[in-house]
């Protein structure tokens, strides 16, 4: 079976992988992984041995063509993340466009993706959102922050807990401090949390309690929330 099977794995919780993605993980040639020690801890929970390769957004450049001869040749590829779905705010898009230029099969599993959970269980409008992952963390950062203030719909970042405080504050600046907004994290995981309200109480939250953890942060338009 010649082909690149894109799997998504979860995000927290080790049961969230579905029993196809586990059977192609068992079945394949080869896993390429973003960190192979990350993607060890699920390997060998459900008792999967197989060849990995480190594949990230630090190599994928380089490694892509090599991996497409692989693949050409007769190999069946696995390409996970460390966590949720890969090219999702994760290394994947060059190897899936240098595969399908390539005239290489390509399949993507239905799966874990963070910000899915965490849009649903923000009680804000989901019927029309945009999908924004990381903003730049320097340049272009305030025209970006300007241009999703201008959208009419619900509005999706990832964050991390080092940069959330500054995000919150320049979300501020730019959607006003009453602007509904669901800061999640740790989906999932043991810990998982969501702090809902205006922007302008969940940036008193975290400037009082330490963040911790990856965060899903879902901006509303047009929903105030019941105080």
């Amino acid at each position: 079976m010649s082909k690149l099977t894109v799997v998504p794995t979860p995000v927290g919780n080790l049961e969230d992988i579905t029993l196809r993605a586990l059977r192609v993980l068992r079945e394949c040639d080869l896993i390429l992984a973003e960190d192979t020690r990350t993607s060890s801890v699920l390997l060998n929970h459900y008792e999967i041995k197989k060849p990995m390769l480190s594949h990230h957004k630090f190599n994928e450049h380089r490694t892509a063509d090599a991996i497409v001869r692989r693949i050409a040749a007769g190999e069946w590829v696995a390409l996970v993340s460390d966590a949720g779905t890969p090219g999702i705010s994760d290394p994947g898009f060059m190897l899936v466009r240098a595969c399908l230029e390539q005239g290489v099969e390509v399949e993507c599993l239905p799966g874990a993706t963070a910000f899915v959970p965490a849009l649903v269980m923000s009680g804000l409008p989901a019927d029309r959102f945009f999908f924004e992952g990381f903003l730049p963390v320097k340049k272009g950062r305030r025209t970006r922050l300007e241009e999703l203030a201008r959208m009419q719909c619900t509005v999706i970042l990832y964050e991390s807990p080092f940069r959330i405080v500054k995000t919150l504050t320049q979300l501020i600046e730019h959607f006003g401090d009453d602007c509904p907004i669901a800061a999640c994290r740790e989906i999932s995981k043991l810990h998982e949390e969501a702090v809902r309200g205006t922007l302008k109480e969940v940036l008193k939250h975290f400037e009082e309690t330490v963040p911790k953890g990856e965060f899903v942060l879902i901006i509303g338009r047009s929903l105030i929330f019941d105080k």
